[in-house]
């Protein structure tokens, strides 16, 4: 059977199910409205270590550990492991998980890195080069800012378009049929959801040069993903329960409705972005939503497999996005290019 399919879409030959996960966020992320679905809050930012960056690999460490934990398998199960981070050199991804010993693939796609890790872990499994994957991500508010912007001590006016960079990260372990079976037999139920289907996005320039607006420079990336989906899949906006992008926010996603509008995809019902959900806009100061690696990570391990368990939704798109920008193109005045990867995830029991 073709997996590919269509100009830049995979459905998977092989069925790949993420087993379990689990999401570890900081002090923020646990005081807003879904502080109570993530498996480990931090008492503070710097979760007992001396550096942001140490701090940020204690997060995808302690994720991993929990996803492990949860699917009831141990390092030595798992045949690749593909992850990354938003630091130079994917340092907090290098630190943090050394200590597992598991084949790493690093993976860079700014913050659609969790939407390009599930890919290559789904085609890594569905092509039979892997039993089981796990695929992790993770941010640092106070890291990013660090790379990316201001030092903190600054304290520089944020304008109302940019977005706040979430403190977490999420892990995924992925299984094929045989190693879903073993899990049933030791007792750890059913897998979370089955990925169907997958496309990969290119890297999309419209020429903006707002570091503080990441939200729209993202947003054509996103909508020529999504459309590349549709036409490949033969599908429209109401087959899916929910349309999730990563991090848009308020500003990314009024640019992606109205981009997808023109191409006759109305995409205002289903549309939910993971930047909106997981900060409280009234209580919280984060101006136009959230955003890094950990924002969509944790929001689908945390909120979005729960609906698909409890089968509030039953099939969705999930789709996070990155700005590809760095200090040196940034300073050299260069625009800030945007990618978006897509992931179908549906639920188990709907199949």
């Amino acid at each position: 059977m073709k997996q590919s399919l269509g100009r830049a879409s995979i459905r998977p030959e092989k069925p790949v199910y993420i087993l379990n996960s689990a999401s570890t966020v900081g002090t923020k992320e646990g005081q807003g409205p879904l502080g109570l679905l993530f498996d480990k809050v931090g008492e503070d930012d710097m979760f007992g270590c001396a550096t942001w960056e140490e701090a940020e690999s204690t997060l995808q460490r302690d994720a991993v550990g929990l996803a492990l934990e949860k699917a009831g398998v141990s390092p030595d199960d798992i045949s690749f492991i593909f992850a990354g981070d938003l630091l130079g050199q994917s340092i907090a991804t290098s630190f943090g998980v050394s200590s597992y010993q598991i084949p790493l693939l690093g993976v860079y796609g700014a913050c659609s890195t969790c939407g390009e890790s599930l890919a290559l872990g789904t085609m890594s499994i569905s092509g039979g080069f892997a039993g089981r994957v796990v695929c992790v991500t993770s941010s640092h508010f106070a890291s990013a800012e660090k790379e990316f912007r201001f030092p903190l001590e600054y304290g520089n006016q944020r304008p109302l378009s940019a977005t706040w960079t979430v403190t977490g990260s999420g892990a995924f372990v992925l299984g094929d049929e045989e190693a879903m079976t073993a899990a049933r037999s030791w007792g750890r139920g059913c897998p979370r959801a089955q990925i169907t289907g997958i496309t990969l996005g290119k890297i999309v320039d419209y020429g903006l040069k707002d570091s503080m607006n990441m939200g729209a420079c993202m947003a054509p990336a996103a909508a020529s993903t999504l459309e590349q989906h549709f036409i490949d899949f033969g599908s429209q906006p109401d087959d899916y329960d929910k349309i999730i992008t990563g991090d848009l926010g308020k500003v990314g996603q009024r640019v992606l409705i109205d981009l997808l509008r023109e191409k006759n995809y109305d995409i205002s019902v289903q549309h939910m972005d993971c930047g909106l959900e997981i900060y409280d806009a009234e209580s919280q100061d984060t101006h136009a939503g959230g955003s890094g690696c950990g924002c969509s990570a944790v929001t689908l391990s945390a909120y979005v497999l729960k609906q698909l368990e409890e089968r509030n939704w039953k099939k969705v798109l999930f789709l996070p996005t990155g700005a590809l920008l760095s200090k040196t193109s940034f300073n050299e005045g260069k625009s800030v290019p945007g990618i978006a990867h897509c992931v179908v995830i549906e639920s188990v029991r709907n199949r």
